[in-house]
């Protein structure tokens, strides 16, 4: 199995992450990791539970440990239950929380069934810190600063942005490309994670590659920092 631990390590130190970078791996069968075992509460009037109120906040407790998840665990969010293969959109359209979505003019019907998802239908889904991936992961998970999404687009121009829904982006790198998210209303209150924060997802098979191109963009952007602080001297 590849080095998740020093590709972690050298990720980190590329881009100066203030998190880990996270694996996420689907699974066609029992994964052998402990399950997320948070409590689920009581279902919505229609019939919504889930270990937490979307996909996306595993991602925030993936940063601490590794666990696994079924689509039980994911389905209180109809929207990740879609995009991570769990649900076909035509399960949900009735779902109480689809409904708001599309009531609130957040997003249409039409744009739903755009949306990329996981095509393979998974029975688990495990997270966790890139280092400690027990198998070889899907997709790496980055979040990041402004500053270090510029950095990864420097490196690979081909880089996608995308918006809403955020946890789209996984069905993307899973499909085999990279793609940064400026991440949407409904994760950003679920998650509580800052607003200076975005997200990039990355085919875990190219992140070798990726961090072969930030190294190199990594000595012209040196250059031209101390070009421009050179340059600056001369207004202070």
């Amino acid at each position: 199995m590849t080095d998740w631990t020093d590709l972690s390590d050298q990720l980190q130190g590329a881009l100066g992450l203030a998190n880990k970078p996270l694996a996420i791996t689907f699974h066609d069968a029992a994964s052998g990791v402990a399950g997320f075992d948070a409590p689920m509460p009581e279902p919505t009037d229609d019939g919504r539970t889930g270990r937490v109120p979307a996909g996306c906040v595993f991602w925030m407790h993936a940063a601490d440990r590794t666990f696994s998840t079924v689509a039980a665990d994911h389905r209180n969010c109809s929207v990740g239950s879609v995009t991570h293969g769990f649900l076909e959109l035509g399960d949900v359209l009735e779902s109480g929380d689809v409904g708001a979505l599309l009531e609130s003019g957040w997003v249409t019907a039409e744009a739903a069934m755009g949306i990329p998802v996981v095509e393979e239908k998974p029975e688990e889904v495990v997270y966790g810190p890139l280092g400690d991936s027990p198998s070889d992961p899907d997709v790496v998970l980055l979040r990041i600063t402004g500053r270090q999404l510029m950095v990864l687009h420097d490196a690979f121009p081909s880089l996608r942005i995308e918006g809403k829904p955020q946890c789209h982006i996984i069905a993307i790198a899973k499909a085999g490309e990279m793609a940064a998210s400026v991440g949407c209303q409904l994760s950003r209150v679920r998650t509580q994670m800052p607003n200076a924060e975005v997200t990039c997802a990355i085919p875990a098979s190219q992140l070798e590659g990726l961090l072969e191109r930030l190294s190199e963009t990594a000595v012209a952007d040196r250059a031209v920092a101390q070009y421009a602080a050179d340059d600056m001297a001369r207004f202070a």
